[in-house]
């Protein structure tokens, strides 16, 4: 069965067709597997911590569609594309719970609450988070909360920004002549506490791919770090804003030049940054995963 086209129609038809093929996830039913262990605390109240993927709408597993369909509130953050929440029915509750960029949101322990108080009530809860809930999302204090309550979950994957981003550029992460491993790291860098052992990264940069999560705001202080623990300049490095969406835009370079990049300057995020000798490796795509259509010669050249 093809997909790509179905999920351009209407939400209910697209499920229709799914079931037609008889995808097990459409055809015995998502939440309705948990049931059984109901108890007089919270009925029916479960939760699905679910992985919206990096932002092309087609990129969202069949299960967690059939979770979204099932669901009567879904808590999702600012990562998660406008493309992915239109597969959202029109009846189910949806609460935005995200922040961005040190703007106000609501905290952690607050969504934690909120994950739970809406199970208790006996609601099948979805907690939408972009990306994939394994990679830097905090999934595990809220999942200790629920499991801390009783309450049901588990956990459908997405598809993390690197995965995506590598795809959608022809940027692979890996290489048998210069990348045998891939390092995620978190880039939220607030205090020198929080940053990582720059030594230890840098050990293995020659054959490992370094991609920084959440690290747009501290692309200069990233390339610095990596000079500074001994990393040449010239060392290849790209970023990769809004990945897998049709604003996506990539930009490389060395360490010493990319944070003065003027298209870089109006990256606006989500940004991943890669570091890595597979930047010099780089092939280009050259049809558009969302739209399939051919790029142009300028769009390649990105």
């Amino acid at each position: 069965m093809m997909l790509h086209n179905s999920i351009k129609l209407p939400f209910q038809a697209f499920v229709d067709k799914c079931k037609q093929a008889k995808f097990p996830a459409f055809t015995h039913g998502l939440f309705s597997s948990l049931n059984d262990t109901d108890t007089k605390n919270h009925k029916n109240g479960q939760v699905i911590i679910l992985g919206a993927g990096p932002g092309d709408a087609e990129l969202m597993t069949i299960k967690g569609l059939k979770a979204l369909q099932n669901a009567d509130v879904v808590l999702f953050d600012w990562l998660v594309s406008s493309e992915v929440l239109a597969l959202i029915p029109p009846q189910v509750e949806k609460m935005f719970v995200g922040k961005r960029c040190g703007k106000h949101s609501m905290p952690q322990a607050s969504i934690c609450d909120l994950v739970v108080e809406q199970a208790l009530m006996g609601k099948k809860v979805v907690r939408l988070k972009g990306g994939d809930p394994a990679i830097f999302a905090r999934t595990l204090e809220e999942t200790q909360l629920i499991a801390q309550h009783n309450i049901p979950f588990c956990i459908i994957p997405g598809i993390t920004a690197a995965s995506g981003a590598s795809a959608y550029t022809g940027l692979t992460l890996t290489h048998r002549e210069c990348a045998q491993s891939v390092r995620y790291v978190t880039a939220s860098l607030k205090t020198l506490e929080d940053e990582p052992n720059w030594q230890q990264i840098v050990n293995n940069c020659e054959t490992e791919t370094l991609v920084f999560y959440m690290g747009l705001s501290k692309l200069s202080l990233i390339a610095e770090r990596l000079m500074e623990a001994g990393v040449s300049a010239d060392f290849p490095i790209a970023v990769i804003d809004k990945a897998c969406s049709i604003e996506q835009q990539m930009v490389t370079g060395n360490l010493e030049n990319i944070a003065a990049n003027e298209q870089v300057k109006t990256f606006t995020g989500p940004a991943i940054i890669v570091v890595g000798r597979v930047i010099d490796h780089h092939q280009a795509i050259s049809i558009n995963p969302i739209t399939m259509q051919p790029l142009t010669a300028s769009a390649i050249a990105l």
